[in-house]
């Protein structure tokens, strides 16, 4: 019988390799797999490349995981907020690599990466020094930018409802960059707030199905007496 369910965070990151590049999905607090962060810092992975959003705030979560020196680069479309102070010091300092994408060029470069697709053109950046040392081309008398697929090895997701086969839903933004990262991770792995039994789940409702998600482990939190269960 499938069940993608594992015990606890620390089984759903075991293997995680020093220098792997890790997909970070969440859309500032919104989306973002908190318990899955946490437990990345306990597990003492380093040398990572990070894809994410933006590049934390405070000193927790992915923050922590930069402060302890274990982030060599950050791909991410805001790396500057106002509670992010950690990443700037460590810019600042030299001790961090940071690559800007632009937010719709980010999200079509998972995209990309999980349908297969290798390269894409696209007008975002060009003209700009986001768009140096890339190869252009002109369509239709327009300028465009070749961008690169974005995978990983292993993406770290946030869903509202997943089943035993890892099948997942998702609650309003908390949609955001989870779905394409669960395709561009070669390894998923999965916190879920809520837990439904298998063919639960209107298969019109699942965004992610669960052929592109490895582990789930639950973390509940959120309403009570929405269909929370603990897996089987």
């Amino acid at each position: 019988m499938i069940n993608k369910f594992v015990r606890g965070v620390a089984e759903a990151l075991d293997g995680i390799a020093d220098g792997s590049t890790v997909l970070v999905g969440g859309f500032g607090s919104v989306g973002q797999p908190n318990a899955l962060i946490e437990g990345l810092v306990e597990q003492g992975a380093k040398d990572l490349t990070v894809v994410a959003n933006n590049a934390g705030t405070g000193h927790t979560g992915l923050a922590r995981l930069m402060e302890l020196g274990r982030v060599r680069r950050i791909l991410c479309s805001f790396p500057k907020s106002s509670g992010s102070v950690v990443f700037e010091e460590l810019y600042k300092a030299g001790r961090i690599e940071l690559e800007i994408v632009p937010q719709g060029t980010l999200a079509e470069r998972l995209r990309a990466a999980g349908a297969g697709i290798p390269a894409f053109y696209t007008a975002t950046a060009v003209g700009t020094r986001l768009a140096e040392g890339k190869e252009e081309r002109e369509f239709q008398g327009r300028r465009y930018v070749m961008e690169t697929a974005l995978a990983g090895d292993v993406a770290l997701i946030e869903a509202w409802r997943a089943d035993r086969l890892g099948n997942l839903v998702y609650r309003k933004s908390g949609r955001n960059f989870n779905p394409v990262m669960a395709m561009a991770g070669k390894r998923t792995v999965v916190q879920t707030q809520h837990v439904a039994e298998a063919g639960e789940i209107d298969p019109e409702a699942v965004v992610t199905p669960g052929i592109f998600v490895n582990r789930v482990v639950h973390v509940p939190y959120g309403d009570p007496d929405d269909g929370t269960r603990k897996p089987a």
